[in-house]
């Protein structure tokens, strides 16, 4: 049995000239009906609901007022789960909305919550329709795209692999609107996303979405470093959905690292809000990451925000370039005294314990 992540963007849901939304969603739910019935199990994760919003309300711009884009989404979203309930619910599946903001992944509790249910869900034969909360989300809380919230849905529930649906056949070498040279890159290592990511200028964002490539590339690497395989692939070819259940490798492939990492390693890396800062020295620096040590006292250089025992920090080397996050033992007023000398030091005091530690 596979159990996959299947994310489709706004730009395919709108439709086009060709096909409309709602022929679009007809395509899409019937091949997830043809991989299901084989024994599989399927969470789909779909963006949309301003754009159908604004198609409902006649709207020809995305707005951009924050209050008016909550109201459209809150339209557009009634008309999205019921297109996928009808369309299902004649193919004999029954479905389950789940809408998420940031603060549902924020603590580690919430996020075992919400596995628990996709799991209790998929276990009941139920299809789990995920989407942003975006009615009640604010920019703060906001994840802003539907590709992160595909890759954490698909760490949540253990999935072998994530399938982003997009207007783009592939990732490519450089930006193919502007180099008549870009080269189509079909496979991707988990060592290269990287510097892939770093060096990538493309963005194919339009008015109706809020992500693009850049995006994608974050979500395949918080997917594969848990051991999530990625294919992104044109969701414009209503053939390619099917031929990726066949498993047949078109568009382009992020393999997992052959290690990956636990699945609360990878929630503290990717889903966890910061609430403080903690800059470490060279020596710490390198125990954290190529040895895997706790942070101890003695490497702490700077401390910023105010945060207590328990609560989650950013830790950066002296060049403020973000190590890892983790979980403190001590408060920011512990640690402060200590820099400033005001309580005696134990060289071995531990602020952060590996087993809540993680790379970034």
């Amino acid at each position: 049995m596979k159990i996959w992540v299947v994310k489709i963007g706004t730009s395919i849901l709108r439709g086009c000239n060709e096909k409309s939304t709602e022929q679009v969603v007809e395509i899409l739910c019937k091949s997830l009906s043809d991989f299901i019935l084989k024994g599989n199990k399927v969470v789909l994760v779909t963006s949309g609901a301003v754009g159908l919003g604004c198609k409902k309300l006649n709207l020809n711009t995305r707005p951009k007022e924050l209050s008016t884009l909550q109201a459209v989404a809150a339209v557009g979203q009634v008309n999205l789960m019921t297109l996928y309930d009808e369309t299902l619910k004649r193919l004999g599946h029954n479905i389950a909305q789940i809408l998420i903001t940031k603060t549902d992944f924020n603590s580690r509790e919430s996020f075992n919550n919400a596995s628990k249910t996709f799991k209790k869900l998929i276990e009941l034969n139920v299809i789990p329709i995920v989407n942003e909360n975006d009615s009640i989300s604010n920019e703060e809380l906001k994840y802003g795209d539907n590709d992160t919230l595909s890759a954490l849905v698909a760490l949540a529930i253990n999935a072998n692999k994530l399938i982003l649906l997009t207007d783009i056949e592939n990732l490519y070498s450089k930006d193919p609107r502007n180099n008549k040279d870009a080269l189509p890159i079909l496979e991707v290592n988990n060592s290269d996303l990287k510097i892939i990511k770093d060096k990538n200028n493309q963005n194919y964002n339009n008015e109706w979405g809020t992500g693009g490539i850049s995006t994608k590339l974050i979500a395949a690497e918080i997917a594969t470093k848990g051991g999530v395989e990625v294919q992104l692939a044109d969701g414009r070819n209503e053939n390619n959905l099917i031929d990726i259940f066949n498993e047949k490798k078109i568009g382009t492939i992020f393999h997992p690292i052959e290690k990956p990492i636990s699945n609360k390693k990878s929630w503290l890396s990717h889903a966890i809000k910061t609430v403080g800062q903690i800059t470490v020295d060279e020596g710490a620096c390198f125990a954290i990451e190529k040895k895997g040590a706790s942070l101890l006292v003695v490497g702490v250089k700077e401390v910023e925000g105010d945060f207590t025992v328990n609560q989650a920090v950013r830790i950066v080397n002296t060049n403020y370039k973000e190590v890892a996050k983790g979980i403190t033992s001590m408060s920011s007023d512990s640690l402060k005294r200590i820099l400033n000398k005001k309580d005696t030091i134990n060289p071995s005091m531990i602020v952060i314990h590996r087993d809540v530690l993680a790379l970034t």
